[in-house]
Order: C-alpha cells, then sequence, then structure tokens
C-alpha cells in the first residue's frame, strides 16, 4: 500500500514513505492499580498505562514505586512493557520532585513515560523512551514529525482522526503511533480543554477534570429563548473500534489503546480479553504482523464489552462525520440493549426479550422526564420479571442491562491463565543432567543438575515418567510443549526429584527472562529544530520555566501562560470539538438537512449557573466554546 502524492499540512509540503504493512501489534492496557495492571498482563495486554504517585492525568489513581515495581515484574516476565503516566502540566516547584521521582521509575524497570509537559525535555532525563501524551494536541504531521525530532519514540494520536489522516500521519513520519481504540470520550480536543479549570478550578491537564462536559444543559439562542433543555449535549457515547483494528493497522497505528484507569478490574479483564481475541484473530490473517510480546491466553470466559461500563458505542469519526457519537439522555452507563417492556404492574414485568435475564441483574431504562432510571431484579424467568422496588415503566420502554449478574460471577470466579512456550531437552552430563529449554522468541537457557546416576530397569516406563512430570507446569507462567530426551543411558529418577528439579529450573528461566527482557534506552539530545508555531498562547499549556526554554529553543515565543497560571478566562475558548450542535440537531448548512429557523446566533449553552457562547468554524467543521 503506497501513495505517490506529497502530503501538504499548513502550506509544507512532507516526503511520503511507502505505509506500514508489517512490525508488532500492541494491546496497550489500561492499570489503576498495580493489581489490576497485573489482570490486564494475565488476559492478553503486551503493555500497560499506570499512574506514578504524583502527576498523572488522573490524579485519583497514583501508585506507588513498590507496587509499581511489582507490576513492572511481572510484565517484564512475558517480555510486556510498563509505560508511566505522568501526563500533567508542571509548576516551577514540582519540577525537582518530578525529575526525582521519573529517575526512581526508570530505576524501577518502567519503559517508557508518557508525557505533555515539554518542560521536562529541559531537565535531564533518565535515557527512558518517551511517549507524546494525547494531552500535546497531535492531530497535525508537522507538529507530529516535530515532536519525532525532538526525542519522542511514540506519538499518542488525537482521538478524533480519521483513518485517512492517520495514514497521512503515518505517510511522513518514522515514529510510532498510538491511537484509543476503546472506551470513554474527551468531547473536546485533546489538551484543549479549560473548562473544568474555569468552572472550579479543578484542571483537566493537571488530572483533577471534574468533567463538567458530562452535564446537563440547555440550548439557548441569542435571544435566550431555549432550542434544546436540560440535556447532556456536550456527552459523547464511548468508542469502539474492534472491527476497525486491520484498517488502523495497515494505516501504521502500531500500539491499540483501551481508555480506563478509572475503570474497575472487571472492566479491564473483559475489554481486554475482547481485544486479544480480536487483535489475535487480526494476526492470524496477516502473517506478516506479529504480537508484540508473549505468551498464549487461556480464557474460560466469552468477553463482551457491552456488559462493563458501556454508554452505547460508535467509532466516532474513523470514516468521517457521522450522527452516531452523542449521549445526550444520560452520561452514565446503560450497559446492553435486553428488549422491551410488553407490561407493568408495579414490581412485575413482562418483557420481549434478545437475551436471558438472571436474577440480580441490574436494568436501566429512560423514564418519561428522560432521566435515566435503575432497577435491580429479584427474580427472572422467560419473559416475567420481577423487580426489587416497584417502578413505574411503561409498555414498549426500551430495556437496557448495566449489570449482569452471571456474567460478573464468572468474571470473579475465571482461572484464564496466560502461558509461554517451551520446548525443553534433557541431556545426560557428566554432572548429572542438563535441561535446557527454547521459549517462543527462541531465547535459550540451560542448567546442570547435579545427581546420582542409576540406570532404569524399565526405560520405557522412565522416560515416560520424567515427561509426564516436566510438563506438569502448575501455576507458572510456562508451558512446555514437547520434551526431547537425548540421554545414552535412560535414568530412573523419583517423581519428586523430578518435581524440584522442573521447579527450580521454570523459577531460574523466569529470572532469565527478567534479566533479558529488551527494555530501549534512549538518549536524549537537545536540538534548536523549529516549532511549527512562531507563537504559544494559553493552548500550549506552560506552566513553567523550563517549558518556556524548551519553546524558546525551539524558536518559539510563549505569549501566554497556562490558564492554570494565569487564571484568565474572559474571552477565551474554552474548548475546540469535532462535534458539533448544529450537525447533530440537523442545522448544519453544509448538509443542508434542516434550518435554524427562527433562532438567531450566536447559541449558547447553559448550567443555570452560567453561559458558556458557541462558537461554529464550518470551513474546519469544529464547534468552539468560549468564556464570555
Amino acid at each position: 500500500m503506497m501513495s505517490d502524492q506529497p502530503v501538504i499540512s499548513d502550506g509544507i509540503c512532507l516526503k511520503t514513505k511507502k505505509l506500514r504493512t508489517t512490525g508488532s501489534i500492541e494491546l496497550l492496557a489500561p492499570a489503576r492499580t498495580a493489581d489490576a495492571g497485573i489482570m490486564a498482563i494475565n488476559h492478553g495486554a503486551d503493555a500497560v498505562y499506570i499512574g506514578a504517585p504524583r502527576f498523572g492525568a488522573r490524579a485519583a489513581v497514583g501508585n506507588s514505586i513498590t507496587d509499581i515495581e511489582r507490576l513492572i515484574s511481572h510484565a517484564h516476565l512475558y517480555h510486556a512493557r510498563v509505560f508511566i503516566a505522568f501526563n500533567t502540566i508542571l509548576f516551577d516547584d514540582e519540577l525537582e520532585e518530578a525529575v526525582r521521582l521519573i529517575h526512581q521509575l526508570y530505576e524501577a524497570g518502567a519503559d517508557a513515560l508518557i508525557i505533555q509537559d515539554m518542560g521536562l525535555l529541559e531537565a535531564g532525563l533518565p535515557p527512558i523512551e518517551l511517549h507524546a501524551s494525547t494531552q500535546t494536541n497531535n492531530y497535525d504531521p508537522v507538529k507530529i514529525r516535530f515532536l519525532e525530532k525532538v526525542g519522542f519514540s511514540r506519538v499518542i494520536l488525537a482521538r478524533e482522526l480519521t483513518l485517512e489522516q492517520i495514514r497521512e500521519i503515518s505517510q511522513v513520519t518514522a515514529v510510532e503511533l498510538e491511537s484509543f481504540v476503546h472506551g470513554a470520550l474527551c468531547v473536546s480536543m485533546s489538551g484543549q480543554c479549560y473548562l473544568s479549570q474555569s468552572a472550579g478550578g479543578r484542571s483537566g491537564n493537571r488530572g483533577v477534570c471534574a468533567q463538567p462536559c458530562r452535564k446537563t444543559y440547555d440550548l439557548l439562542d441569542a435571544d435566550g429563548r431555549v432550542m434544546v433543555r436540560n440535556q447532556h449535549l456536550l456527552s459523547l457515547k464511548d468508542l469502539d473500534l474492534s472491527d476497525h483494528l486491520e484498517e488502523l493497522a495497515l494505516a501504521g497505528i502500531s500500539s491499540f489503546k483501551i481508555e480506563g484507569r478509572l475503570k474497575d478490574d472487571n472492566y479491564v479483564k473483559n475489554t481486554t480479553a475482547w481485544y486479544r481475541q480480536r487483535i489475535d484473530a487480526m494476526l492470524a490473517g496477516n502473517p506478516d504482523f506479529r504480537k508484540a510480546s508473549s505468551g498464549t491466553v487461556y480464557f474460560d470466559f466469552t468477553p463482551d464489552p457491552a456488559k462493563t461500563f458501556s454508554r452505547g458505542s460508535s467509532n466516532y469519526f474513523l470514516h468521517g462525520r457521522n450522527k452516531n457519537i452523542s449521549s445526550f439522555g444520560t452520561s452514565k452507563s446503560t450497559g446492553e440493549p435486553v428488549g422491551t417492556v410488553l407490561s407493568s404492574d408495579g414490581r412485575n414485568l413482562r418483557v420481549k426479550t434478545t437475551c436471558k435475564l438472571h436474577n440480580n441483574d441490574g436494568l436501566a431504562f429512560f423514564a418519561a422526564d428522560g432521566t435515566l432510571q435503575g432497577c435491580k431484579v429479584n427474580v427472572a424467568s422467560g419473559s416475567s420479571v420481577v423487580l426489587a422496588e416497584a417502578r413505574t415503566i411503561p409498555p414498549g420502554t426500551p430495556l437496557f442491562r448495566n449489570y449482569d449478574h452471571q456474567f460478573f460471577e464468572i468474571l470473579k470466579k475465571s482461572r484464564t491463565t496466560r502461558k509461554i512456550g517451551l520446548t525443553l531437552e534433557v541431556q545426560e552430563c557428566d554432572a548429572g543432567l542438563l535441561l535446557t529449554a527454547r521459549d517462543e522468541e527462541g531465547q535459550e537457557f540451560s542448567q546442570e543438575f547435579p545427581l546420582e546416576k542409576t540406570a532404569a530397569e524399565k526405560p520405557e516406563r522412565a522416560a515416560e515418567t520424567l515427561k509426564t512430570q516436566l510438563q506438569k507446569t502448575g501455576e507458572s507462567p510456562f508451558e512446555i510443549h514437547s520434551v526431547n530426551l537425548l540421554w545414552q543411558t535412560p535414568l530412573f529418577l523419583p517423581a519428586s526429584v523430578i518435581n524440584q528439579l522442573r521447579r527450580s529450573f521454570l523459577e531460574n528461566f523466569a529470572h532469565h527472562r527478567l534479566m533479558h527482557h529488551p527494555r530501549k534506552t534512549v538518549l536524549f539530545e537537545k536540538n534548536q529544530e523549529p516549532f511549527p508555531e512562531s507563537v504559544v498562547d494559553y493552548r500550549g499549556n506552560v506552566a513553567n520555566r523550563l517549558a518556556r526554554q524548551f519553546y524558546q529553543r525551539h524558536q518559539a515565543t510563549v505569549s501566554e501562560a497556562a490558564p492554570e497560571i494565569s487564571r484568565e478566562y474572559s474571552g477565551k475558548q474554552l474548548m475546540t470539538m469535532k462535534h458539533c450542535l448544529k450537525y447533530q440537531l440537523g442545522f448544519c448548512p453544509k448538509e443542508k438537512t434542516g434550518q435554524s429557523g427562527h433562532f438567531r446566533e450566536p447559541f449558547s449553552l447553559s448550567d443555570g449557573l452560567r453561559k458558556y457562547r458557541l462558537g461554529f468554524d464550518c470551513q474546519s467543521c469544529r464547534m468552539n466554546l468560549y468564556y464570555d
């Protein structure tokens, strides 16, 4: 797959390259805690991202160095990687602590650091891989080329990009590209949201976003008339690109990222398993692509992402603009559609279901006033449902299940395992036996075991016993696919001796794999590569002296500090969105699907406390929200 046309971005001609059709494909899962990260690895993640003790974009989920080190040891056994989310902007008085913490994380074995504050590139970092957070507003090929040239090994792309835009970026850069494929969507373009900060001092760029985008608003016209009342007008459905993984891989994405560092363990298990199976199916049909880590996962449940937190799903803008992205009715999890109400009598429902309901299920429905209501199932039998409490639910009301009791019990009891495949050779040596194993990557490990040699009276039985006992790997991370006996004289070995030998060998092989985990080191060298813009305003999120120094070195002037520093919001653009209310409500002048009629612009959003002006950049197909 190849383009023979140059890419033009902001008037700059960029040399194209052949699109990627080979390479490793990484499944990147979230980790709220070290235990959640271990679960993600066990369910097939090739890498996990986790918050540091401080300075991550989810301040509520910091983790100790000790816990992170424990996660790293488990991940590295499978040659999976651990990335540290360190993606807040920093104040001057935090820089020293931040740099000290980064060095501690590197010494603990972290594989990469996810950052947005460019001041860190001036701060004397260890030779750790740097990933440019999606908070750095990664849309433009020129910007992404810049990030590559100043030292980033990977760029996490903005969620709003189309497949064609991803292809264009991939054609002009050699940097690794990571894309979100699942989970919650921020309505504002990455790193360019100041709504929470302006409303209550809780900055998304500091890890404490209050999610005002998930609130209800009225849409008003210039005369104060209500166009839409009390709806979640900025709330979006969740992202689900599980049907588009091959397209993304061929377009140049090498890492598929699941959102969810605030989600629970069940979400991590279920969603990771879902994408592991989808990616494995893709890899089976594309032999030029390969898995990014070791081991085969043996699932004992059928994953279904609709069963663990779902606002409904969309592919967002992957194939262009569409109306299936909004969640105006609620910002909460609705779960999976399960049918409609046929009749209702207080606690007793008769339902037309598309699946089997269970005792203790949680159901949800939209009441007459448009609010999402919930109820618990006491007893479910076919089409008959007895609720724990009486509810008024009119016939024809769609039902959703946001808690599948049986499914969660299966997840709770799951014994899903991940095993690294080995082939084993057994040879006689002067001291006793020499065991040699080769893993999936071809890595080899040998160990001698001194033994008192006793010739077997029944050679065939002795050989069979040795093979059988060596293959009983139990709860170890290994499975032995074959045992090749190369001894000259069959030896008699008691089962207890074989078991002790096997345990020692596998423990030492695990240690060997940890010591040979292929962690990359990247020596950072400062340069003077020009920043794509000559002036950096408040949207550059500059909050410290080192960030200013970075932009100055790259020939850009910082005209304004980050709003977290300046506290200036008047007249400022608080959000930039590809989500457009004109389009969603049928008022788009390009689509010519309807007219706003007698409603006069500018439109505004009101939450009852204040109004925010909306501006429509129809040429760029963007909607902006202003603080007036």
